[in-house]
């Protein structure tokens, strides 16, 4: 029995005061909605209308089920009106989770960006480098980098590619030369990224003579931030990879120098994940949406400032 609808129908028998013009308005028939009231009686045990041949009326009983049925029916209403503007209208609390390089580089500043166009969004950001259970844990979005995902059965839309890069400090580099083959590096005190998601002390590049692969058995410094392993780099630890966002400002100050340009590290893809194309919240709709649209333009510009630097060191 749909209690829900019977519930419908009674209010409006007796709100109009009649089975037919409640059928009218319910776009039903007379018996559907007659059927409609006997239920609800039958499973309440409760007479809720007299009936005549002329007139119906409310029994005592059907006075006070009426006063609850109307503030049933009206909350009913708010919370499908509530959830069909969710998925029309950007508006409430989006959680979502970043990894940290791409979270502090990336995200938080297109969250700052978005909110400018949909104030009525809220943030609650996690950043951690994993792949969250977006399900078990309530995600709304995860911003993930990896060459590829596992089937999990969630959505996932490609925001980008990016790449990481070797770098030293100039006091490094000034004490111990500098690598012109990846397998040069051996001989440097190579810095070690780790994490749980990316497999990281095997540095596969690409380069002009393909790619080729240097397996980092020994740090003497590991760490599982890319910003801290800047700042390991910068102090002249030694030798360390850095994904571009990280690198950058460092290129730029000459706190940091590139090395093996002509060589990059396998190239990762920068994915959002959602648990569900279907009904999409207008808010988890419109956030993707931003990622997918503005992300890249931000990614080749950081490309882009990386060959300026590349050319202004060569000459």
């Amino acid at each position: 029995m749909d209690t829900l609808q019977n519930m419908r129908a009674f209010s409006c028998v007796a709100q109009v005061g009649s089975f037919t013009a409640a059928a009218v308005q319910l776009d039903t028939t007379t018996a559907n909605v007659s059927r409609a009231v006997s239920n609800l009686e039958a499973h309440l045990q409760t007479r809720l209308l007299n009936r005549t041949t002329r007139r119906i009326a409310l029994t005592e009983a059907g006075k006070r089920y009426l006063l609850r049925c109307e503030q049933i029916l009206t909350y009913v209403e708010e919370a499908e009106a509530e959830a069909s503007d969710a998925h029309a209208r950007p508006a409430g609390q989006l959680k979502v989770h970043s990894m940290t390089g791409v979270g502090q580089h990336y995200v938080i500043d297109a969250i700052s960006r978005y909110r400018k166009t949909h104030p009525d969004v809220t943030f609650d950001l996690t950043m951690a480098n994993r792949v969250p259970d977006l399900l078990d844990e309530g995600y709304d979005v995860s911003i993930v980098l990896a060459s590829e995902l596992p089937d999990s059965g969630f959505v996932s839309q490609r925001l980008g590619i990016t790449y990481s890069i070797v770098c030293a400090s100039p006091d490094y580099v000034k004490a111990h030369g500098i690598a012109q083959k990846p397998k040069e590096l051996l001989n440097h005190s190579c810095l070690r990224m780790v994490s749980p998601v990316i497999p990281l002390e095997k540095w596969l590049f690409d380069g002009p003579e393909g790619q080729e692969l240097v397996n980092i058995t020994h740090a003497p410094f590991q760490v599982n931030s890319a910003d801290a392993m800047n700042a390991a780099i910068s102090s002249g630890m030694g030798v360390g990879v850095l994904p571009i966002y990280s690198a950058i400002e460092g290129l730029r100050n000459g706190t940091l120098v590139r090395v093996l340009p002509q060589y990059r590290l396998q190239e990762l893809n920068l994915y959002a994940i959602y648990p569900s194309r279907q009904y999409l919240d207008a808010k988890i709709k419109t956030w993707v949406e931003y990622l997918r649209n503005s992300l890249p333009e931000i990614l080749a510009a950081h490309e882009a400032d990386l060959k300026t630097h590349q050319l202004l060191i060569a000459n």
